[in-house]
């Protein structure tokens, strides 16, 4: 799995110039088939393929349990794309879930695209009518929680490599790490990490997420789907990913300047 490659460059400054060899991580377009159709192309780093469409179809409410796949794999129709093409994946439902999402596999893109909604507003409304709030109120250690943001990087290895990788890691309330990935889009890191446990049935065991971007709402959203209730991310939130997690009962927070926290919502949550 090469989620990197070797490229020269040349170091500059005022007293030398050098050439040096650096690591970049990778970026190709994955395209997902579901029932036959070309559904979307995502830019991702190779890996993970089949976790990172079973949590993005999670996330998008194409599916709801890993049984409602029917087959998920590499393509092998000719009429589509080469065989075994491991830039795309195809996904195939089952005929009760097919007929449950019918109106979703028509839409030209997925809820959640920024150029389909005219206002945050309207994102949000949207959204709230497709996700319950969360009921799930767990209270878990400040200080754990904050540890596991602060030391989110012993986790990415790819990132040691090339200082470009996001990544997304879900632990269950016991502080033990579930799932990991990288990525060098945020949101693929997340479809990944989460994919991983949804398609080994052990979702439900994650009740924190701690993110290396910002989060936006589509991330909340994402969380939301998959019944997480706390975030915690390096870099701060947007103000209508606030308002969605607000909405659904969520907890967001991120790393404060010198030390601690800033939490946006769902305090009752972190305990100190």
């Amino acid at each position: 799995m090469n989620t990197f490659l070797n490229h020269e460059v040349i170091y500059w400054d005022k007293k030398i110039d050098a050439s040096l060899s650096h690591k970049l991580i990778r970026e190709e377009p994955l395209s997902i088939y579901i029932q036959g159709e070309l559904h979307s192309v995502v830019m991702r780093t190779p890996g993970y393929e089949l976790p990172h469409v079973a949590g993005l179809c999670l996330a998008e409410g194409i599916v709801n349990a890993p049984d409602d796949f029917a087959s998920l794999g590499f393509c092998d129709k000719k009429d589509t794309c080469d065989k075994k093409d491991t830039n795309a994946i195809t996904v195939t439902l089952n005929q009760s879930r097919q007929n449950k999402i019918s109106h979703l596999l028509k839409r030209q893109g997925f809820i959640g695209r920024t150029d389909c909604n005219p206002s945050g507003k309207k994102i949000v409304e949207d959204l709230y009518g497709e996700i319950h709030p969360l009921t799930n109120n767990v209270e878990t250690d400040i200080k754990k929680a904050l540890y596991c943001l602060e030391n989110l990087a012993d986790n990415q290895p790819l990132r040691h490599k090339t200082h470009s990788s996001h990544a997304a890691a879900l632990y269950n309330s016991d502080f033990e790490l579930l799932s990991v990935a990288e990525d060098v889009g945020r949101h693929n890191a997340l479809d990944k990490a989460i994919g991983k446990l949804f398609l080994n049935h052990k979702l439900c065991s994650a009740s924190l997420l701690i993110l290396s971007s910002r989060i936006s709402y589509e991330l909340v959203q994402k969380a939301a789907r998959a019944h997480i209730p706390i975030i915690l991310a390096i870099s701060r939130p947007t103000s209508l990913a606030v308002e969605l997690a607000s909405e659904l009962n969520m907890t967001l927070a991120c790393l404060a300047k010198g030390c601690g926290l800033y939490i946006f919502c769902g305090k009752h949550r972190l305990e100190r």
